[in-house]
């Protein structure tokens, strides 16, 4: 898979690093960009091959993406604009429903869709000088990547009005104080520490992994009883797998288990 908006690096068979690589606009979402995405997770969700999980990153140091383009955007049509956001809408979904996890590496800072393309994967990881706004009521609009319904499970709801309300940046450290980032890295360890984490998910059972990984996302939003038999159909469908067979057999053998994905 080759894109004009993307980078892509595997790690050994199983992980897969994805950078943002427009750096001389701080990696600004543009209709490009969008398509790039939206194929980018389609392949993945559809032919996932070795892989098991994967870090979504920005080039260059400034930014990890500074939302949408707002240079292209300047003179729209409104049948232009909801065209183009059409594609981005798809492309976000294609991220929130891969089944792969996904780790955002927030290398600089996050703005409007920015912020939303990372509250779309499973967890971020970000460098202290990273800021983070959904800015989008600065410029008469609203988040349309998510951002009013990922912002407020992350950080509760009184915290996200405040945040998208009044369109003010926070920084990393709040962030982590909030539950928003789950880890704060120093630049130069940033990839490197959310690979060490990739890897520790990529060596555990990948059907598992994606089980446990749609449960949790849908169960979330289902009351207590029906999220646990969400749950419970999630598990049942690992008890027949030569996986979960492997990994019994592994540790009665005393050894690293071979997971296979069947």
């Amino acid at each position: 898979m080759k894109y004009d908006t993307l980078g892509l690096e595997t790690k050994g068979e199983n992980i897969l690093v994805v950078s943002l690589n427009r750096p001389e606009v701080l990696n600004a979402l543009n209709t490009q960009m969008g398509l790039d995405l939206l194929d980018l997770w389609t392949r993945v969700t559809a032919e996932p091959g070795a892989l098991r999980c994967a870090v979504l990153t920005g080039s260059g140091e400034r930014a990890f993406c500074a939302g949408g383009d707002l240079k292209q955007r300047d003179g729209m049509s409104e049948a232009e604009w909801q065209a183009q956001h059409e594609i981005f809408e798809r492309a976000f979904m294609a991220l929130i429903d891969c089944p792969l996890p996904v780790i955002a590496a927030v290398n600089g800072h996050a703005f409007g869709g920015g912020l939303e393309m990372a509250l779309c994967c499973d967890f971020i990881y970000a460098v202290p000088e990273a800021r983070f706004a959904q800015s989008e009521t600065r410029l008469g609009i609203m988040p349309g990547g998510m951002g009013t319904q990922n912002l407020p499970r992350a950080v509760g709801e009184r915290r996200a009005k405040e945040l998208i309300l009044s369109a003010r940046q926070f920084s990393a450290a709040e962030g982590l104080e909030w539950g928003l980032v789950n880890r704060l890295c120093e630049p130069a360890k940033l990839i490197e520490e959310a690979r060490a984490t990739a890897q520790a998910i990529a060596e555990n059972g990948p059907l598992a992994v994606r089980q446990a990984k749609k449960s949790i996302h849908y169960g979330l939003q289902m009351d207590l009883a029906t999220g646990y038999r969400f749950e419970i159909e999630a598990y049942n469908r690992l008890v027949d797998t030569d996986d979960r067979r492997e990994g019994v057999k592994a540790f009665n053998e005393k050894r690293k288990p071979e997971f296979k994905g069947s």
